[in-house]
């Protein structure tokens, strides 16, 4: 297949899903109307307080913790943040309620603490607090894989073992990744253990999505285009529609 004929596969792609997508809000938002007349959708926050989902999207690491580096000098922590800010704007139009655990390039440990060699720590303390505090109903937290061999390649899910919802939202993620986006992906479904912190301690549903392989030099640079990344956004925006529906 030529670049041509991949580039207009891609941007098909691209609009059957955002066609699905709104066919799926024209469709919640008139079987609200049919059911309350009274109801009325005056901006994205009124949709959202309908719909009533609470996303808690955590992009990892961040401020000093860069996370893994791209073979071609991209930090995980960048990447992270704009893979979660592309999920932000289609889960809100959408009409779901969103949060991020990070907004900025910042480790959220308290600078008022003693954190001389615990900022890590800290910081993965910070972010459950959140999750605690907020109880959403699903929990996202977006990272970037490596290895030091540069062939592995694939977007990754990891899912909390405390609440079964979890590895269902894993597997409607899986699904569609391999569905639109990598048909030849097959890496499987992995429980959390005690070495990742928030998804070990969290009992709500929560994943932990790797979206791709930083080491691996053909999908590093897939990842540091915006178009892939809102791709893939796309992709998750479906899970997400399906996880609740």
């Amino acid at each position: 297949m030529n670049c041509t004929s991949k580039r207009h596969l891609l941007s098909n792609f691209t609009f059957i899903l955002l066609f699905s997508f709104l066919f799926t809000v024209c469709c919640r938002l008139a079987i609200l109307v049919f059911n309350n007349a009274e109801v009325k959708i005056e901006s994205t926050e009124a949709s959202s307080e309908i719909f009533g989902n609470l996303i808690l999207l955590d992009a990892g690491h961040g401020g000093e913790d860069g996370g893994t580096v791209g073979v071609n000098g991209v930090k995980e922590k960048t990447l992270n943040l704009e893979m979660s800010e592309s999920l932000e704007i289609y889960l809100k139009f959408v009409g779901f309620k969103v949060v991020q655990t990070r907004k900025e390039d910042v480790l959220l440990y308290d600078k008022n603490k003693n954190f001389k060699g615990r900022k890590k720590i800290l910081d993965l303390v910070e972010r459950l607090r959140i999750a605690e505090e907020l109880s959403p109903d699903l929990f996202i937290s977006i990272h970037m894989n490596a290895f030091p061999d540069g062939r592995y390649s694939g977007l990754t899910v990891y899912y909390s073992p405390h609440d079964e919802r979890s590895r269902f939202a894993a597997e409607l993620i899986r699904g569609n990744v391999v569905e639109y986006l990598q048909p030849g992906n097959r890496r499987e479904l992995k429980s959390a253990g005690s070495n990742i912190y928030l998804l070990d301690r969290l009992h709500t549903p929560s994943v932990l999505v790797e979206c791709g392989f930083l080491s691996n030099k053909a999908e590093c640079e897939l990842l540091c285009t915006q178009e892939y990344r809102q791709k893939l956004s796309l992709v998750l925006l479906s899970s997400v529609s399906s996880f609740f529906e």
